[in-house]
């Protein structure tokens, strides 16, 4: 029976005998020599490396789901080329795939469930039917590289090759095995960089020893986003985070091969190391919390990051948690859900600076904290912030030392409103003027709505409260602060200025976040400018304003339908309205009054699903 590589390159090619790693032997003695002499890896044909992964050849063609001609001339060129480049290295020197050719096989693997990964996904969302139809054939062909390529910057930075003779591999010039023909070596040996750094972007320079330039030409075709998107995630800098699926594919590939390795590799040679391969996912998720998420605001009140004179603080274990749920989300296996564990693998990869031999945490004094917090210290700011454009600015009190202000004092109580009337609260005015009042409906504040004892308790360690789907335990007092030096006279109106704010849930995806926060908050300003209007179900929101702010009004639309942000049509559950709107007649979607600060849901007639009721 014909195999697959023989039906692919014809059967009159021959391989060369396997020539195998150890000892030379004489006779019918090995030749044992003391102390032992590293014996260097053999130099084998091309060929023979890809006939010895044909079962995992012959999946990935399974997986590309076409004929063999098509696969010899889209897929094959690039393993023999990544064949050629890597030929027997190993992955690392005693971790995951460290033997001889693995790290040929561990672009294959990543490769082929990044491929497996592209069924049923769409990259392409906002193009049409016809140019999804053309352009998914290259978002696929491009994920197979960037999952070929992913590990590929471990030939430039973790490893130095030689021969014989001690020439070392060029490998900015050539490829191994190319190299290796030059020289006439029969074999090759290898030395370990010590304390290699995850320098990813080295992967680009390589990059071009496997994918030629008509490939990259093909890629480029009719857009703009593939090419860049491959190339983000071979470097380690993808681009578009909360739209890149191809980099999502790979990183979770990735992360599933490395995993399976090292469980079988712990029962057959022990424990593996702890987290070696974790600690770029963990980085990388706390920098996307920093980005995205209010709660790691830096210097923030009740923020998990401080950021002082003596360094980067992280609340802890509440960011561990945040980061777990965060990676969760990513699906990626092996994160391990402990923040005794996660800790672990940051002190292990010299992220974490700890205290001393026996604490890892460092008690640190936030200004306005009522106590000390426990915390993780970062060895340099750059970890957290090295890839934001605007990198914050430390406060200039140390955070190790309370503060002199931070004395308990007597504390005095507020007065207590009059009964009958709604306490009066000073508003910050937008652009020096008050908001007005350009709604339909009477307004006030729900003081009622407030976070629960238990909650408040935890003091300046407690994690923020969860604005998810159906939460009303949010109240506009816990949005924004009276200004101090605004003083409230009780009872002069009774209907104080009212500053309006979208309580967003976390989950909800960022850039759809974003748009509606701008959105309400055109509610406070020019009434000029306003994008968004009460209704008697809540706030109606025009699709034209997502639009404005380039968002897809029916990706926007699922996502607050998913969130069960949405007043819904009595009777024919429609998620959008029509209603008057500058003049015209709009169509929009209702966002419940629950999810906007500023708003008492008990002024609004409420139709929405029975788990927000």
């Amino acid at each position: 029976m014909g195999s697959l590589l023989k039906h692919l390159w014809g059967s009159e090619r021959k391989s060369p005998p396997v020539r195998r790693a150890g000892p030379r032997v004489h006779g019918d003695a090995a030749a044992i020599v003391y102390p032992s002499v590293d014996p260097g890896l053999p130099v084998l044909s091309v060929d023979h490396i890809l006939e010895q992964n044909e079962d995992l050849i012959a999946r990935i063609k399974l997986a590309y789901g076409s004929e063999i001609q098509a696969f010899s001339a889209d897929l094959l060129p690039l393993i023999r080329r990544y064949a050629e480049f890597v030929h027997l290295l190993p992955a690392t020197s005693d971790n995951y795939f460290c033997s001889p050719g693995g790290l040929f096989r561990l672009g294959l693997e990543i490769a082929f469930f990044s491929l497996q990964g592209t069924d049923g996904q769409i990259f392409s969302g906002r193009a049409t039917i016809l140019q999804r139809r053309e352009l998914e054939p290259r978002w696929r062909k491009a994920t197979f590289i960037a999952g070929l390529c992913h590990e590929i910057h471990r030939t430039l930075s973790h490893l130095v090759v030689t021969d014989s003779q001690g020439n070392e591999w060029p490998f900015y010039i050539s490829a191994l095995s190319t190299w290796l023909a030059s020289t006439g070596a029969d074999r090759y040996f290898l030395k370990w960089v010590p304390n290699a750094g995850e320098m990813r972007s080295l992967g680009v320079f390589a990059l071009p020893r496997v994918v030629d330039n008509d490939t990259l030409q093909y890629l480029a075709q009719g857009n703009s986003v593939v090419v860049p998107q491959m190339m983000g995630s071979v470097s380690g800098m993808p681009c578009q985070r909360e739209h890149g699926v191809l980099d999502q594919l790979v990183r979770r590939a990735a992360a599933l091969v490395i995993d399976r390795d090292l469980r079988a590799s712990a029962d057959r040679y022990g424990k593996p190391i702890l987290g070696s391969h974790l600690e770029r996912y963990l980085l990388d998720g706390m920098r996307r919390l920093v980005a995205d998420s209010e709660a790691w605001k830096p210097n923030a009140e009740r923020s998990r990051v401080w950021y002082g004179s003596d360094g980067v603080f992280i609340v802890w274990p509440n960011a561990a948690a945040d980061l777990a749920k965060l990676l969760e989300a990513d699906q990626l296996p092996g994160i391990p859900k402990s923040s005794e564990t996660i800790l672990e693998i940051l002190v292990a990869a010299g992220v974490v600076q700890p205290q001393n031999e026996s604490r890892a945490t460092w008690d640190i004094y936030p200004p306005n904290a009522k106590k000390s917090l426990e915390a993780i210290r970062l060895v340099f700011p750059d970890i957290l912030f090295g890839a934001s454009p605007a990198s914050p600015v430390p406060i200039g009190a140390s955070l190790l030392t309370p503060a002199p202000e931070a004395v308990a004092s007597p504390a005095v109580p507020a007065p207590a409103p009059t009964p009958g009337t709604a306490p009066a609260v000073a508003v910050p005015a937008v652009d020096g003027r008050t908001p007005a009042g350009q709604h339909q409906l009477p307004l006030r504040f729900d003081r009622s709505r407030r976070p629960s004892s238990t909650a408040a308790s935890d003091g300046e360690n407690a994690a923020p409260a969860d604005h998810d789907a159906g939460a009303p335990g949010i109240g506009i007092d816990d949005v924004i602060a009276p200004a101090p030096d605004q003083a409230a006279t009780p009872g002069a109106d009774d209907s104080p200025p009212i500053r309006f704010a979208f309580l967003s849930p976390a989950r909800l995806n960022p850039s759809i976040r974003e748009a509606i926060e701008d959105i309400i908050g055109t509610m406070n300003g020019n009434p000029a400018d306003v994008a968004a209007r009460t209704v008697a179900q809540g706030v109606f929101v025009p699709l034209k304003a997502f639009e404005r702010r380039k968002v897809e009004p029916a990706i926007a639309v699922r996502a607050l339908a998913e969130l069960a942000a949405l007043a819904i049509t009595a009777g024919t559950q429609a998620k959008t309205a029509v209603h008057e709107f500058c003049g015209e007649r709009l169509s929009g979607v209702v966002i419940l009054p629950q999810f906007v600060a500023g708003l008492c849901p008990a002024d609004f007639a409420i139709t929405c699903p029975e788990e927000v009721r």
